[in-house]
Parts: structure tokens; sequence; C-alpha cells
């Protein structure tokens, strides 16, 4: 049921135990906020049929959800920011009601969603030295230009986890890798956490699948990457490359993706899962 005055738009989902509505802030429009195509298909292109709201709806009833156990119900979400990425939304900005009802009050309940994302560890071999890959470029929610690993947001609904690991490899630092060279680091996880790392989970719902990409490379390679430009320029990336001695990585930058890789890493290679090269 929805109902899209001038003063508010609103729409209730059934879900699991109760209805839950659904409310616009003011400023998102009719068609950001719910869309239904005249051939009885729900548009993928606002906020309520994205996949990050469906996937969300989906994570809080599925094994390890929030509300499976019934301590808490969900009684309102309201829709507050989208940004599209072209036609898909690729942002998405919301707050839940969430009820603890053994206290009677409300869990913190702002969302950030941007969904599931990939990381990927390159690390070339050169002269018996070890050197790992990394990016810079400018990341304005930080006011600063950032060192970081190779990564990129997975641009469909399809979950090609490794497939997307490559491509940002190779449009983000030149290098051509391929699907059968990578190594799923956070498929050595428990299964309890679904294989995934939160790197934010007090307020997005992001989720990193990291890579491991091992090679060996002549010592002109590692000079010919360091200080290359790569990046989309039309999506506004402007990136520049650098290489650093892996010994010195943990303290080269602020990137938490590098420190979570190392980890994954350090703890493969002691638990001797990673394969023999």
């Amino acid at each position: 049921m929805s109902s899209e005055s001038p003063s508010q738009l609103t729409h209730t989902i059934s879900f699991p135990g109760q209805p839950v509505e659904i409310v616009a802030a003011p400023g998102i429009t009719p068609s950001e906020f719910r869309q239904v195509s005249t051939f009885h298909h729900l548009s993928s292109k606002s906020a309520i049929d994205s996949s990050l709201f469906q996937q969300w709806l989906k994570n809080l009833n599925s094994e390890k959800g929030a509300l499976v156990d019934g301590s808490l119900s969900l009684n309102k979400v309201i829709i507050q920011g989208v940004d599209y990425f072209g036609k898909r939304v690729g942002f998405l900005k919301f707050k839940a009601d969430i009820l603890d009802k053994e206290i009677g009050q409300k869990v913190p309940g702002i969302v950030f969603a941007r969904g599931p994302a990939v990381a990927i560890l390159i690390l070339l071999e050169s002269e018996g030295e070890t050197y790992a890959v990394l990016t810079e470029q400018v990341r304005v929610p930080t006011g600063r230009f950032v060192l970081e690993l190779p990564a990129g947001m997975l641009d469909d609904d399809q979950g090609d986890f490794v497939g997307t690991a490559v491509r940002e490899v190779e449009e983000e630092t030149g290098i051509n890798l391929k699907v059968e060279d990578m190594v799923e680091l956070t498929s050595f996880l428990d299964p309890s956490t679904g294989r995934k790392v939160f790197p934010s989970p007090g307020g997005c719902d992001e989720e990193l699948s990291f890579f491991l990409y091992q090679g060996k490379v002549a010592k002109e390679t590692i000079q010919e990457l360091r200080g290359k430009k790569t990046g989309l320029q039309d999506h506004g990336e402007l990136i520049k490359v650098h290489v650093v001695p892996y010994q010195q990585l943990w303290r080269a930058t602020a990137d938490a993706k590098v420190l979570m890789a190392i980890a994954l890493y350090e703890m493969a290679k002691r638990e001797n899962l990673l394969p023999k090269s």
C-alpha cells in the first residue's frame, strides 16, 4: 500500500510479524522513493526496490539476522538520501526505527548502504624482495589523498566478486590478472562470518571480500609501476600507483583495508592455507 501525497511519500511493506511503514524524508522525489512500471515489474531505480534496501531487509531475517529471535522489532524506515551510479542506486541513506522490546528503547538505526565490495592484495616478488601494489587517490570524505589497496564496488547484483577484483586491478593499476590466479583470503574465515569483512558496521552495510595475487616480475616492472597514472577518468578516478616493500606495508598507510589484508594473509600463510606457488 502506498501514499504519495505532495506532503509525504509513504509505502507499507509486509514483513514477518507486522507491516512496516516506509517514509520518504523531505526532498526525496516519488521516482527516487518507489517506482512501479506499467508491466507489473518493480524498478530497481528507486530506494525501496534497490538491491541495497532489499538485501538489508533480507539480512534482518537471515539465519543470524537482528530480528530472528524476536527481541527486536522493525517499525518504520525513513529514506533520507539516494545517490545514483548511472541508472542504478549506488548509495542509500536511511534511518530504521528498531525497538528493543525488553528495555523498550530504540537501538541506533542510521544506515549508509553501499553494498558489497572487493579489495585486492597484490604481492610482486622481484630479486628476492616482495612488494605490495597500492593506489593513491583523493578521498573526499577524509579530505585527503589516501594510499590504499586496489578496491571497488560490485557493479551489479550478480555477485561476481572475483571478476570484479580482476577488473578493478586492471582499471586502477594497469595490471592484467587472470581469474584463476586470484586467491580469496576471506574464504578462509569461519562460515558463521559469511566469509566477508565489515569495515564499519556501526553505520555502514559495506561487506568486503579480500583477494590475493602473488607473482614474480622483473625489476623493470616494479620501476614502471611506480608513479603510473591510471583510473577511469570519465568516472572521476585520478589514480597514481605506488609500490611499497611488503615489510613496510603495515605502517605505510592508514587504509584499514591494507591492515585487514595483511592480517588475513599472514594468518592464512601461518596455517598453510595458501596454494603452493
